[in-house]
């Protein structure tokens, strides 16, 4: 049987998520959703209660979706639902997980990946994090886990833009970026996003394109040159690598390394085994396109903590640059020394 894809919903408390999830629910799409809610407390869609027992309450929606409202563990209640799917007593095709507004979505992904009959049902599509563009600036300096929302995102989608000047959301959207430059920016003002922009997004999983803004980067680099101090005896001609400098105080940050040099393998495994090891608990999410030595495909990897995976990609095509792209996103990481590190890597 297919894996079932899987996205998680998060944002901040007062983002606009259930407001959201309810627009996908109603939309015209064909799909059969089964929907977690690992909120405590009563649901707020009022619909007829089709199971219910001490740890969940499993609701029928009114165009044949599925809710399912956890008070326990999310293992316990995503192998319930693959187990019944299996028997043919639940049928879905698709499930969307809409954590609570103070959620760090690392956990809840970690998942997919660390319980082996989750594993083997479902298949991580995207993190989709909605962020309120009236109050998003004071949630990211006072609330660790708006940024960690944030960073973890593959695609983040701002709500009630209509409250604010188009200059405030540039602003916003500057420092999202900044915080995560890999995942697109949309609008989903009073939930209306397009369904194609928010399933099936393969978002999470390994892909030849990593999504940064090359306008971003860009403005970024251009910040980085001017930078230098007067006789500054640096070639910036002959830079092989390219690092992105966050200029805010958040604790979420990101930085990107590109080199058009190789990578030795033995020596990259064992650094990124290392740093892995060291500051996981600190990575939120981690994404390249590996250029590694006598190879004619490219290398993917990913990772979230200390769950890291490699695989390969498409051949490099004949007139294109080749190189290698790296995205970290996490707290308080020593770029500098993971820099350096990558570079003592190449060939």
């Amino acid at each position: 049987m297919a894996l079932i894809p899987t996205t998680i919903l998060t944002g901040f408390l007062g983002a606009g998520k259930t407001t959201l999830l309810n627009r996908i629910l109603q939309e015209n799409h064909g799909f059969k959703i089964a929907v977690i809610e690992n909120e405590f407390g009563q649901e707020n869609i009022d619909n007829e209660i089709l199971v219910q027992d001490s740890s969940e309450q499993i609701i029928e929606m009114n165009n044949g979706c599925i809710c399912c409202t956890v008070r326990g563990d999310l293992i316990v209640a995503l192998t319930d639902l693959a187990r019944r799917r299996a028997d043919g007593l639940l049928h879905f095709d698709r499930l969307v997980i809409e954590t609570t507004g103070l959620a760090n979505p690392g956990p809840v992904a970690q998942t997919f990946f660390m319980d082996e009959e989750v594993a083997l049902s479902y298949m991580l599509d995207a993190i989709i994090t909605v962020v309120d563009a009236r109050h998003a600036m004071q949630q990211l300096d006072a609330h660790q886990e708006a940024q960690r929302q944030v960073g973890f995102a593959d695609r983040i989608l701002l709500s009630k833009t209509d409250l604010v000047s188009a200059a405030e959301v540039a602003t916003l959207s500057t420092r999202l970026k900044r915080i995560n430059p890999r995942a697109p920016l949309g609008t989903a003002d009073f939930g209306r996003a397009p369904i194609a922009e928010l399933l099936d997004i393969r978002g999470f999983n390994l892909n030849e394109k990593l999504e940064i803004d090359p306008e971003f980067l860009a403005a970024e680099a251009a910040e980085e040159q001017h930078a230098c101090a007067p006789g500054c005896d640096h070639n910036h001609h002959e830079h092989q690598h390219d690092h992105h400098h966050a200029h805010h105080s958040d604790d979420i940050a990101s930085f990107v390394f590109k080199s058009e040099r190789a990578f030795n393998t033995a020596l990259l495994d064992e650094f990124l085994g290392g740093i892995v090891q060291v500051f996981g608990p600190r990575m939120l999410r981690y994404k390249g396109v590996l250029l590694m030595e006598g190879a004619d495909r490219k290398v993917l990897f990913q990772g979230v903590h200390q769950l890291m995976g490699t695989d390969i990609g498409g051949k490099w095509a004949e007139h294109e640059i080749r190189g290698s792209k790296m995205v970290f996103i996490g707290q308080n990481l020593p770029k500098e020394t993971i820099i350096k590190g990558l570079e003592q890597c190449l060939v």
